[in-house]
C-alpha cells in the first residue's frame, strides 16, 4: 500500500484537508512609523517657529526704539570724530517714507557729534502735509546745526518745499541735469460720471451737507465747489510762496510769484532766477559744509531703516487681506492737496 506523498515531502492522511499556510500582513513597516514620526516632528518644529516669530515680535514692538534707525557709514574719514549727517528724501513724499525721514532729522538733531547735515533731494514732491511737516522739523534742525542741500535728477514743488527747510544761510546745490520747480498745488480728481452713467451705476450717497460729496469721481464739480476747493488751493499756494520768500535772500514773494506757474526749470535757469546756489554734485555740498564748519575731516552718515520682523511677518498677509484692498479703494477718492509734479494727475507712486 503506497501512502503517496507531495512535493514538499509531507503526509497527507486520507479525507483530511490540505495544510493551510495564514498570512498576517503589517502594513506599518518601521519605515512608515519613521515618516509619521519625522513629520509630526516638522509640524512640531513649524509650530515652535511660529510661536517664537510671535512672541519676538509682541517683544519687539513692546521695547523698539522710537527712532529705530541705525547708521552706517556713507563717505568720508572714516576716523573722523566730526560727522555729516546725510538725510535723503527720495521719491513721493507721503506715509509711510515720511516718517523714516523724520527720525532721521531727529536722530541727527539730538546726536552732539553730528556738527552738521547734508540733504539730499530726489523727490517730484508729495502730500502737502507731509511736506511741510518734514520742512518744520527741519527748520528746528537748522537752529542747531547748519544744512547744505544737494539736488538730484529731481527737485520738484515738495521737493523744492522741503529744501526751503535749510534756512536763509544755506546753500542749495543742484546737479547740471537736476529738475526743479513746478512750484503750486494740485488735487487730482478724475470725473467718472458718464462711465458709471454708461455701465447703469446710479450712485446716491447718504449725507449731511451740500459739500459732503465734493470731488466726488461719480460727478461734475459744481460752481459752488469749483469756489471752495480754489480757496483750499489758495492758501496752500500762499503758503509755498512765504516758505519761499522767509528762506531764500534772491527771491522775495513777488519774484516767488513769477516763477510758480507749475513749471519745471533746469540747474541752469533755476541758478539764474535764484532758486538754488550752485550748480554741482553731493560732494561739493559736503566740502562747502565742512568749510563752512572749519572741519578738516569728517564722517559722513547716513541712516537705515530695516523692516521690523512684524512688519515682515504681516506684510503679505495684510496685502491678500479684502479689508485693506478695500481700504485702499476707498482711499483713491479721498482729496489730497499736493505738492507734486506730475503730467498725470494720477495716484503718487514711492520708489
Amino acid at each position: 500500500m503506497s501512502m503517496g506523498s507531495n512535493s514538499g515531502g509531507a503526509f497527507n492522511v486520507p479525507g483530511s484537508q490540505p495544510p493551510q499556510t495564514i498570512v498576517v500582513q503589517n502594513n506599518f513597516t518601521p519605515g512608515t512609523w519613521g515618516r509619521l514620526r519625522n513629520w509630526f516632528l516638522y509640524l512640531m518644529l513649524t509650530f515652535s517657529l511660529l510661536a517664537n516669530f510671535g512672541m519676538y515680535s509682541a517683544y519687539e514692538q513692546y521695547f523698539s526704539d522710537v527712532d529705530g534707525a541705525t547708521e552706517q557709514y556713507h563717505s568720508g574719514d572714516r576716523e573722523a570724530s566730526a560727522k555729516i549727517a546725510r538725510i535723503n528724501v527720495s521719491g513721493t513724499i507721503m506715509p509711510p517714507f515720511t516718517k523714516h525721514i523724520l527720525e532721521d532729522i531727529k536722530k541727527a538733531k539730538d546726536d552732539d557729534k553730528v556738527k552738521g547735515v547734508l540733504l539730499v533731494v530726489d523727490s517730484p514732491g508729495g502730500l502737502v502735509s507731509d511736506s511741510h511737516e518734514i520742512y518744520h522739523r527741519l527748520t528746528e534742525l537748522r537752529a542747531k546745526k547748519p544744512i547744505v542741500v544737494s539736488m538730484k535728477g529731481m527737485a520738484a514743488s515738495g521737493g523744492y518745499y522741503v529744501s526751503m527747510g535749510a534756512g536763509k544761510e544755506a546753500k542749495i546745490f543742484a546737479e547740471p541735469v537736476t529738475w526743479t520747480g513746478s512750484i503750486g498745488v494740485i488735487i487730482p480728481h478724475y470725473d467718472i460720471s458718464k462711465l458709471a452713467s454708461d455701465f447703469g451705476v446710479k450712485v446716491e450717497p447718504l449725507k449731511t451737507g451740500e459739500f459732503k460729496d465734493a470731488l466726488s469721481p461719480f460727478k461734475p464739480i459744481s460752481d459752488a465747489e469749483h469756489k471752495i476747493w480754489e480757496n483750499v488751493l489758495n492758501q496752500s499756494f500762499e503758503t509755498f510762496l512765504t516758505i519761499i520768500d522767509e528762506n531764500r535772500d534772491t527771491l522775495d514773494l513777488d519774484a516767488a510769484r513769477k516763477i510758480a506757474t507749475g513749471q519745471i526749470y533746469t540747474a541752469k535757469d533755476a541758478k539764474q532766477l535764484g532758486m538754488i546756489d550752485e550748480i554741482g554734485y553731493e560732494d561739493d555740498a559736503v566740502e562747502s559744509l565742512k568749510k563752512q564748519l572749519n572741519l578738516s575731516e569728517a564722517r559722513v552718515v547716513h541712516y537705515h531703516h530695516a523692516a521690523s520682523l512684524s512688519e515682515l511677518l504681516t506684510g503679505s498677509a495684510e496685502a491678500r487681506d479684502p479689508r485693506a484692498m478695500w481700504k485702499s479703494l476707498l482711499e483713491t477718492s479721498v482729496p489730497r492737496a499736493m505738492y507734486y509734479c506730475s503730467w498725470s494727475t494720477g495716484v503718487p507712486f514711492a520708489k
